[in-house]
């Protein structure tokens, strides 16, 4: 009975001994990292990531980051939380001054880390390591890791990171022994609707140097075939939107750039070679309501291009007037001086800021509202700055329209535009009505002048890559329409956008410029014509 019982007593012992020694055993196994030979340290990693203990996640973490270390003179690991040096893996704080020593690591055991923190990563009770932890498998899936691949697969609750952990499998599935294994992980590539999986399908119906196909079964690569035919027509449809969305964004620059000379040149008759630089004025402009606020008030900084605004608005503004008044309203009827006049103005005012704030291109940062961006289509991320440069461009266009529709200036302008004299015989001021114009249109530009400093740094030359562009929207639109100007600006974007993957940047450029002169020969009014008895007669 006795012996009986002493071997009942001695089974629950042992049965009760691997609870007890787990702690100890992790122990053990998390101190040979500080061992000094190669593959100690290699076989401790592995042994760690079977664990799926988080303190393991922990420590090959900071190994990998160079933050774990070893405690002088004694064989213990330490790191650091919480700004305290702490050892492992009880977590006892230890002494500020004590001398330690990084833990060894080189490409072999980088090698080693790689894998064993994905296995520890998809046991993670967060989810957001979970997702990680998926994600970084599925840009570089390996056959080692798919046992635990499959495991994590089973058990994971999460849709997000499930989906992308059944992608990595897919993709450790391509090279299996056993076809249908290949298949399905074909068709489930093939469903998920991903171009990243492109290149993978198409090994499958490459040649050998033997000619035979590397895949061997019809079936797979049938499917395969499906498949990059869907993904293909998928990536075109994906650039197409792309191209479109960003040339939205192109014509609101373009737009802002050209709505005020569209004003000024529809009204007046004039050449305005400067216009460009009203748009260097009021990037620069908001450069220094920048430099105001960082300097007097940092907390409320995201604030200040609500300030720059009218800043940018008022400086242009009162530009324009002081060169229509000194220069341009003794050369009205004269197109060609008014052009040479405003060549030179453009000549003084490049060098005036280059006198000010020097050669050097300066940076305007962006508020944090506007920085960052939205995943519009896979592929395509839409910068927040564009996305609120075409709604800036559409408030603008509103209150030009509102200026010229339900004011008095506006019942002016559209008065002397129609018929200049006839204005000047009821009563109009023409000479107050082309300062005023004139006035309005280069703040217009100063206010794009305050968009383009958020998509790019302001220089001096920043209105020289403009100036063209504008001449060719207006009179693209034109002259002095406001919706030719809107459907030119957007049309040149969108088509400039939609060529240059074709033809490249400049060539597509030409290409432009060659349809816009075919269009002006066919229509030389424009998209939209002027009305009135002097544009008529």
């Amino acid at each position: 009975m006795k012996a009986r019982i002493v071997a009942l007593l001695t089974l629950l012992v042992v049965a009760l001994q691997p609870s007890v020694g787990r702690a100890e055993g992790f122990g053990e196994i998390l101190e040979g990292l500080a061992a000094d030979d190669i593959e100690h340290v290699e076989a401790s990693i592995h042994k760690l990531s079977e664990t799926n203990d988080p303190r393991a996640l922990e420590a090959l973490s900071a190994m990998r980051d160079r933050k774990l270390r070893i405690v002088e003179g004694e064989h213990v690991l330490a790191l650091e939380r919480a700004g305290k040096l702490v050892r492992l893996p009880d977590g006892g704080a230890l002494a500020a001054d004590v001398k330690t020593r990084p833990v060894t690591l080189n490409n072999t055991l980088r090698r080693a880390l790689t894998p064993a923190l994905a296995r520890l990563e998809l046991v993670s009770n967060d989810v957001a390591t979970r997702r990680s932890a998926a994600e970084a498998l599925r840009r570089s899936p390996s056959s080692e890791l798919a046992p635990a691949l499959r495991r994590a697969y089973q058990r994971e609750s999460d849709p997000s990171a499930k989906q992308t952990l059944g992608l990595a499998l897919a993709e450790v599935d391509l090279t299996a022994s056993d076809a249908s294994a290949r298949l399905s992980a074909v068709q489930l590539l093939a469903a998920s609707g991903e171009v990243a999986s492109k290149s993978k399908l198409e090994r499958l119906l490459e040649r050998g140097s033997s000619g035979d196909y590397l895949e061997p079964d019809e079936r797979v690569r049938s499917a395969a075939s499906e498949a990059l035919s869907s993904m293909r027509f998928r990536e075109l449809t994906t650039r197409i939107v792309g191209d479109v969305l960003y040339g939205l964004s192109l014509g609101s620059v373009l737009l802002l750039a050209a709505l005020g000379l569209a004003i000024t040149f529809g009204l007046m008759g004039v050449i305005n070679m400067a216009h460009g630089e009203m748009l260097m004025l009021g990037a620069y402009a908001t450069y220094v309501v920048q430099i105001v606020f960082q300097r007097h008030a940092p907390e409320q900084f995201d604030l200040y291009l609500f300030v720059a605004l009218p800043v940018a608005f008022g400086v242009c503004a009162l530009t324009g007037i002081v060169i229509e008044r000194s220069i341009l309203r003794f050369l009205y009827g004269r197109p060609l001086e008014t052009l040479l006049a405003t060549w030179g103005v453009s000549l003084a005012l490049i060098q005036t800021i280059r006198l000010i704030f020097g050669a050097q291109n300066v940076s305007v940062a962006a508020p944090s509202f506007l920085q960052g961006g939205w995943l519009a289509l896979e592929g395509v991320v839409l910068p927040y700055n564009r996305m609120a440069i075409v709604g800036f461009g559409a408030l603008v266009v509103a209150f030009v329209w509102l200026i010229l529709t339900r004011t008095r200036l506006g019942l002016d302008v559209r008065a002397v535009t129609q018929n200049r004299p006839m204005a000047a015989c009821m009563g109009i001021s023409t000479a107050r009505v082309d300062m005023w114009t004139f006035g309005v249109g280069s703040g217009v530009a100063g206010l794009g002048g305050v968009a383009l400093s958020q998509i790019g740094n302001v220089g001096p030359e920043l209105g020289q890559g403009y100036i063209v562009d504008s001449f060719m929207v207006v009179v693209l639109g034109g002259v002095g329409k406001l919706a030719g100007t809107v459907l030119g600006a957007f049309g040149l974007g969108i088509i400039n956008k939609l060529l240059e993957p074709i033809s490249g940047a400049v060539l597509g450029k030409i290409v432009v410029l060659g349809l816009i002169i075919l269009f002006i020969q066919k229509r030389p009014q424009g998209i939209f014509a002027l009305k009135g008895r002097s544009v008529e007669g």
